[in-house]
Parts: structure tokens; C-alpha cells; sequence
């Protein structure tokens, strides 16, 4: 076994800096434009369509928590085909994020809001059965117009963080947590001022889903031809940290509260679960008026029984009158993962698919769910009459 490297090994990261041209090159606008073409080529759309594997045992299907981001509908629906051949019920919803879309006639939302009871964001899903009236909708369409344009432009902020003289501090503090040399931030700063002008140069026709905090990570990927992996590694690393510092700065005030969101919802006959509980624990003591909570997704997986326990606990009190609170797990699939190229994919990402939650059949939890009566036969069931209210 190899011996661990010394800290200064660690610091050692290769970048000549006269090397980089602090100017867009021809190189740096065909990365840019390729990252952000959401056109499918033959192969992407195979991968789509044709997973590697496919899951015949699986008879019931519910998805209330995935992205299909620039992924057209027709081609997620052979994907589901064949992922699940012998299905025998489902409850499949998108929920991008702050922008409604429509499977098989449920539209569904992943919406940022804000809870000022503890002063973070949240997160709920919105779900709308198939009698949904969508001209009804003005007040919430407009509502996810301005969450989806202020969360936008936290990639401004964040860009501005990498790149502007005026956050050397949070540069200061991320280079700090992760050990990062100054060639190496002076070469992220370098290319985040690229991407900054490269979205001026093209913001006439970028679409709205370009404006993510993902775009510095994809640009920066698409480096690695040029720069070796070792470099675009730290670079993420570094990156990344930056990110989370501005998101632990990044205003709430122009979020809607939770409260008004549920409140718009609810009058138009949504159904609302809260994803995400371990990433915000406050909001199981809020007693906001939904009918599920997620115990379980590839980002929440500490605390699954845990979990179930609280919501039979807090059926069992009534808190919630007839409508019991139900259990859901979310998949959070982002279908973009699958059209990027393989060596730039997040591994761990695009293993997720849409209604792919193997803690239904963990044995420990397996038993907590059945002691609870839940199964996920019985929450679509449940569900769909709500949603068919």
C-alpha cells in the first residue's frame, strides 16, 4: 500500500498559469456551447431510451420526485417501458425545479421557498391530478416565474464569488477549507470570468435552464482534455466550496414563505410532500398542511426508519385528521446526467432512475414499513384519489 501523501504533496497541483489564456479561446466557446446544447444526438437519445438495466420484479412504480430537465417526455416514457416491463400501477409526477411540467396528465413542481420560522429555505413538491385546470393556475405560474428567475441568479453570485475583486474573502475562506493553492483559485477565477462572458455573448439564445449552479461545474469538466483530471479535480473541489459558502449567504427575503406557497396550492387541489426533511429537520415540527413526507433519496438516506416511526407517530396522534400523513421516497433523478458524456457524468448521479428507490426493499426498513401498514401499492392508491379529489 502506497504511502500517504505529505501536505505538501496534497498543496502540489501543476498549473502554469502563462499557459492560460485569460481571453475566451475558440476552445472555450465550443465547450460552452456544447455543455449547453440541449439537442440530442443518436447516441444520447439510445442512452435514454435503452438503460443498462432494466427491473422486471419491479410491479408498482411511483416517481414523485425526478427532473426530466431538457429530456422530451416521449423518450422518458420508452425509458420507463423498459425499465419496469411487467409494471402493474403507477404514479409517475415531474417536479422541476420551480417550473411546472405535465406526464400523462400530472403536473408536479419542485418549488424553493421559505420557512421564517426558521430562516432557511425549503423545498416542497407540488402534485396535480388529471383534472388539473392549468388556466386557473395565473397566481402560481407567476409565483414559480419569480422563484425560478431569483434562484437563477445565484449563478451570478456565484460566478462573482469565483471571479470579482469584491469576494476575496469567501474566495479566501473556500481556498481555506479545501486546501487550495493560489494558482489553483487565480485558475478557477480565470474561468469564471470566461463563463461570465460567454453568457453575455450568448444570452439571446441560452435557455432559462442554463442559469444553474451546475454550469461552472460542466465548464469546468469540459476542461479536462486540456488540463488532466488531477487539475479539474481540485479545481471542482475548490469550486464546490465556494458554492456552499454562497448558498449559506444567498438572501431568502425574495423567496415566497412556505405558507404562501401551500396556500396557493391547496386552493388549486395539489397534493404537497416535503423532500428532502433530513437536510432541513426544523420543518417536521412546523405542521405545514401536506399530505406526505419523503423518508427516504439518494441525498437522505441516514435516518430512513427514523422517519417512518415519525410519521406513524404522528398519525396515530391525529394530527392530522383523516388524512393521514403518508410516506414517500424520492428518486431524484436529474435526466440531464444521462445526455452528458460518460467521462464528465457524476457517477453517483446518473445511477438514479426515475422511480428507482431501493430502500422499499431493504430488509430493515422493509420491516418498519410493514409494521406501519405503508407499501407503495397503498400510497398510490392513497395518492391518486387525493390528487382525483
Amino acid at each position: 500500500m502506497p504511502d500517504s501523501p505529505t501536505p505538501n504533496e496534497t498543496r502540489c497541483v501543476e498549473i502554469d498559469l502563462s499557459t492560460v489564456d485569460p481571453a475566451v479561446t475558440e476552445d472555450d466557446e465550443r465547450d460552452f456551447l456544447r455543455i449547453n446544447d440541449t439537442t440530442l444526438s443518436p447516441d444520447q437519445i439510445e442512452r435514454i431510451v435503452a438503460p443498462t438495466r432494466t427491473y422486471p420484479r419491479q410491479e408498482y412504480v411511483l416517481a414523485t420526485h425526478w427532473h426530466p430537465e431538457h429530456v422530451p417526455m416521449e423518450l422518458l416514457k420508452k425509458r420507463l417501458d423498459t425499465l419496469y416491463p411487467n409494471r402493474i400501477d403507477e404514479l409517475i409526477i415531474p417536479t422541476q425545479h420551480n417550473v411546472l411540467m405535465e406526464y400523462n396528465g400530472y403536473h408536479g413542481v419542485e418549488v424553493d421557498c421559505y420557512s421564517s420560522g426558521f430562516n432557511r429555505k425549503v423545498q416542497l413538491l407540488l402534485h396535480f391530478g388529471q383534472n388539473f385546470d392549468l388556466d386557473r393556475a395565473d397566481v402560481l405560474k407567476s409565483m414559480l416565474r419569480h422563484t425560478h428567475r431569483y434562484r437563477a441568479s445565484q449563478l451570478f453570485e456565484y460566478l462573482d464569488a469565483l471571479a470579482e475583486p469584491a469576494f476575496e474573502d469567501r474566495r479566501q475562506r473556500a481556498a481555506g477549507r479545501t486546501n487550495a493553492e493560489e494558482e489553483l483559485v487565480a485558475f478557477v477565477r480565470l474561468q469564471a470570468a470566461k463563463i461570465k462572458n460567454l453568457i453575455l455573448a450568448h444570452e439571446a439564445e441560452l435557455s432559462d435552464d442554463v442559469y444553474k449552479n451546475k454550469l461552472v461545474r460542466n465548464f469546468l469538466d469540459a476542461l479536462r482534455s486540456r488540463f488532466g483530471d488531477r487539475t479539474i479535480n481540485r479545481a471542482q473541489v475548490y469550486a464546490k466550496a465556494v458554492k456552499d459558502l454562497v448558498k449559506e449567504e444567498f438572501s431568502l427575503s425574495y423567496f415566497y414563505r412556505a405558507t404562501e406557497v401551500i396556500e396557493e396550492a391547496r386552493a388549486l387541489g395539489a397534493g404537497i410532500v416535503i423532500p428532502h426533511p433530513e437536510q432541513f429537520w426544523p420543518i417536521l415540527l412546523a405542521d405545514y398542511d401536506v399530505d406526505g413526507i419523503e423518508v427516504w433519496n439518494p441525498q437522505s438516506q441516514l435516518y430512513t426508519e427514523f422517519l417512518i416511526n415519525v410519521v406513524n407517530r404522528r398519525n396515530r396522534m391525529g394530527w392530522h385528521g383523516k388524512r393521514p400523513i403518508l410516506v414517500f421516497m424520492g428518486d431524484d433523478c436529474h435526466m440531464s446526467e444521462k445526455t452528458r458524456p460518460i467521462a464528465e457524468q457524476d457517477p453517483e448521479k446518473a445511477t438514479r432512475e426515475i422511480g428507482l428507490q431501493p430502500a422499499w426493499h431493504d430488509f430493515s426498513i422493509r420491516k418498519s414499513l410493514i409494521i406501519n401498514g405503508v407499501s407503495r401499492r397503498k400510497v398510490i392508491d392513497e395518492y391518486r384519489a387525493r390528487l382525483s379529489g
